[in-house]
Order: C-alpha cells, then sequence, then structure tokens
C-alpha cells in the first residue's frame, strides 16, 4: 500500500528518479541561454518537451531552485557594497583583502553562497548553476511564484502512447501582452 507516500515514483528508483529530475532540471535551465538555431527550430529557449507525470513532478523541483536564486539576490547586493574592483592578487586587492571591508562583504554574502552550494547539490552542474543565480534569479525577482507552466500537448509519443506536455519557464518575450491603444474616435462638429 502506498499510504500517505508522496510523489510518482515513474517506475524508477529513489535514486534514479533523483537523477533524472537533476539533469531535467539543468537541461530546462540552461535552455534559458541557448539562441535560437535556424537549423534547430524545434529547439525553444526555456523549454523543454517530456510526459505529463515528468513534468508534473519536475515543476516543483525546478520551482525550489528559482526561488533559491531569488533569495540570494539581496545578499549579493548587500555584499556589493564592500566588494573591490581591483584584480586579484594586486597590490590594491591584497589590501582591501586585509582590511575590515573584506571581512564585511565575506559576511553579507555567506548566506549566497550557501544557497549557491545548496542548488549545486541538487543539480550537479556547474553551469546551469551559474544561468539559475546569475540570469533566472533576477529574471523572476518580480514574481512571488509560479515560475514553471505546464502545457499538455495534443499528440503522444509513438512507441507507448504517452501523453506529453512542455515544462517551460513563464515570464517570455510571447507572454507579454501588447500595449494597444484604444483607437481615437473623432467627434463630429455640432
Amino acid at each position: 500500500m502506498r499510504h500517505r507516500l508522496r510523489g510518482r515514483t515513474l517506475g524508477r528508483t529513489s535514486s534514479h528518479r533523483h537523477a533524472m529530475f537533476s539533469n531535467m532540471a539543468a537541461s530546462l535551465i540552461k535552455t534559458v541561454t541557448r539562441d535560437l538555431d535556424p537549423e534547430k527550430r524545434w529547439i525553444v529557449p526555456g523549454r523543454i518537451e517530456t510526459t505529463v507525470p515528468k513534468a508534473k513532478e519536475l515543476r516543483p523541483y525546478v520551482e525550489k531552485l528559482v526561488t533559491m536564486a531569488r533569495k540570494a539576490i539581496p545578499h549579493q547586493n548587500k555584499a556589493a557594497e564592500f566588494a573591490t574592483t581591483a584584480a586579484r592578487n594586486s597590490p590594491e586587492w591584497v589590501t582591501w583583502r586585509k582590511s575590515e571591508n573584506w571581512q564585511k562583504w565575506a559576511k553579507a554574502l555567506a548566506p549566497a553562497v550557501a544557497l549557491r552550494r545548496q542548488a549545486f547539490a541538487l543539480l550537479r552542474d556547474k553551469e546551469a548553476t551559474s544561468v539559475l543565480f546569475e540570469k533566472l534569479g533576477p529574471m523572476m525577482s518580480d514574481r512571488d511564484g509560479g515560475y514553471t507552466r505546464i502545457v499538455r500537448l495534443a499528440r503522444v509519443r509513438q512507441n507507448d502512447a504517452s501523453p506529453l506536455a512542455i515544462i517551460e519557464f513563464v515570464g517570455n518575450e510571447r507572454d507579454r501582452k501588447k500595449q494597444r491603444t484604444a483607437p481615437v474616435v473623432e467627434q463630429a462638429a455640432n
């Protein structure tokens, strides 16, 4: 019996499931930086195609990662006040490194580093982690949640007839409503 067991097993062991979601999340996050290639028209930035049950299980996994990236933003901004622009190991940098500003910078940045390490522990991909914290976090900073959407496709996978879906990040260019101006109605002079 499955009493009080949460989530779908998807016919996999727990280690296989964790690895699969880690890979799918990394793939979804890395697509944000993918450029549109005219030869690969089927690849759209910020979107992957999978089955509906996998997409439903992947959604909370990715949303927690984006929340981690959003939580790191205030800490990074606070640490930027104490940072230096000097080149590493230059005399100016060495002076900064020995100063009290470095202590303040390290203390302010520590929570952001901890969040980045937690995200890396889930993703196990350096490139995806950097995209998550440098692009997705600031991109989703004005949203309180609901960073992804699942769109069911009208077709099924051919070999086993599994229902297919697209999981994508919201906030793309096509999501923004076009600003329409009301037509100017001229009134006839009486």
